[in-house]
């Protein structure tokens, strides 16, 4: 497609190039193994160029008129509207997102557009008080300078956007590293749509490559004041103890496992709906899937058949069409981990309600239960479509089995009392609970993040301008100050 060999660049200082590194990573369609494209690694040497680029760029660009910044975003948001079909056929292409996966990462990517043309204004000083009469207390809110985002494979365009399109419209400057898996989506469209909307060259840069070039160049860079990761929790616990390394300020959004609870007062046929998406929209490869649907033994039978007669309905298959639910993983090697596992832990104990078989990529859904509780699978982030039903007796058993997991990002709260649900949501360690709904949300300007192995820090709103810029204290003193000597 020529949408992709198009894109098959590096992008540094507002010039399209080619990596100088001497191999290629190569773009393929999960689905079909179409080759899509094939670009030439960028070498640290690029990434010194690119840091270096972001740092010069961002000296005027963190000093022009906010309202001169927001107009970028708003002749962004007008490309990606007006290119809406040309973006949903590459994630279908390069993901083996399905048609209804494209169209919700497409919404969230154009409303986290819509929220940074307001960040630009965002930023207030304020002044404080001071002991001492003569003296005034100014606190300036400013850049942190340039920041280094790493960005995943499942949703690329949306959760590049979210980092890199506020910490620009806060005045910063960034480069941009997208996952191997999704470099056009996630990394070369990003800065094309900037560039097409007048975004000043050095301000973005891309750098498509891999850490068995770079290592840890793209971390320990001196230049980068912040680095913003999306990824696996292991990744994320290198990239922690690298910034801490170098006093780098780090934005973590990690891994998952949550828990969707059906408590024995809930609509059952609503649950179930609610659990089947937030399981297995796109293919389950979501941080904030349902990993683990736990329901009170009251309901289970009820639930566990109304869940598994939806789930046989799902259709498994070509993403492009607009009847499949379930796609391609989004490589052979997820597509065979998760199958493996499915296997491992049927052997170890648990009953498979579903089986579901691989072709491919393709991964059909598993319903497991029975499980024993020392399963490994009940810890760990499950990234493919695979539901554990587990029941629960009470409400206190339903908090303990939730919170029996290293992760806390999400989950969610089935009940007829919304109260109840919120009580009991309440004590689970998570950093996002949801009543009556799926697991799977975000919102511009509501903080999301996780609680331990799912993350540190929060992105969105407030917590956006928090992420990506600092304080500066500047005091006047209008009468003399008295030294001690």
């Amino acid at each position: 497609m020529s949408f992709f060999t198009d894109l098959a660049h590096q992008y540094i200082d507002g010039e399209w190039k080619a990596g100088s590194g001497s191999w290629d990573i190569i773009d393929f369609n999960p689905y079909n193994g179409e080759k899509l494209a094939s670009i030439t690694v960028a070498t640290a040497n690029e990434i010194d160029q690119a840091y270096r680029s972001a740092e010069r760029a961002q000296q005027t660009w963190g000093t022009t008129n906010p309202y001169a910044r927001r107009l970028v975003f708003e002749r962004a948001l007008r490309i990606v509207e007006e290119r809406e079909a040309e973006i949903t056929e590459a994630i279908v292409a390069e993901l083996g997102g399905t048609l209804v996966k494209a169209a919700f990462e497409l919404h969230l990517a154009k409303e986290f557009l819509r929220e940074a043309i307001h960040l630009a204004l965002a930023p207030e000083g304020r002044i404080l008080p001071s002991p001492d009469d003569t003296k005034e207390n100014r606190l300036y809110r400013v850049p942190v300078g340039v920041v280094g985002v790493i960005s995943p494979f499942n949703f690329p365009f949306l959760l590049s956007i979210k980092s890199v399109a506020p910490a620009i419209a806060l005045g910063n400057a960034v480069v941009l590293k997208p996952h191997q898996n999704a470099p056009v989506l996630g990394g070369a469209l990003v800065a094309k749509i900037f560039e097409e909307a007048g975004l000043p060259p050095g301000v973005l840069n891309v750098v498509i490559t891999d850490i068995a070039e770079i290592g840890d160049a793209l971390l320990e860079h001196p230049v980068p004041a912040v680095i913003s990761f999306t990824g696996s929790d292991a990744v994320g616990r290198h990239v922690a103890t690298v910034c801490a390394q170098h006093f780098k300020r780090c934005i973590l959004e990690l891994g998952g496992n949550s828990a969707l609870i059906v408590l024995d007062d809930a609509d059952i046929d609503y649950a179930v709906d609610a659990a089947v998406f937030s399981r297995f929209v796109h293919q389950g490869q979501v941080c904030m899937a349902a990993n683990r649907i736990l329901v009170d033994r009251s309901v289970l039978e009820e639930f566990t058949e109304k869940f598994v007669a939806k789930v046989k309905t799902l259709k498994v298959g070509d993403p492009a069409s607009p009847e499949t639910h379930i796609g391609p993983l989004i490589n052979s090697s997820q597509a065979e981990g998760v199958s493996s596992l499915v296997t491992q832990t049927v052997q170890a104990g648990a009953t498979a309600l579903l089986h579901g078989g691989t072709e491919g990529n393709l991964v059909s859904p598993s319903i497991l239960t029975d499980l024993p509780e020392d399963a490994p699978v009940l810890r760990q982030e499950l990234f493919g479509p695979v539901a554990l039903i587990l029941p629960f007796d009470g409400e206190d058993d339903a908090v303990r089995i939730a919170n029996d997991t290293p992760y806390g990002l999400s989950g969610a709260v089935h009940t007829g009392d919304t109260e109840r649900g919120v009580r009991l949501a309440r004590r689970v360690r998570t950093g996002m609970m949801h009543i009556n709904d799926g697991t799977v949300h975000d919102e511009p300007i509501v903080p999301f993040g996780g609680e331990k192995h799912s993350g540190v820090g929060r992105l969105n709103g407030e917590s956006t301008v928090e992420a990506f810029t600092s304080h500066r204290w500047i005091s006047i003193q209008y009468g003399r100050s008295r030294f001690p000597f």
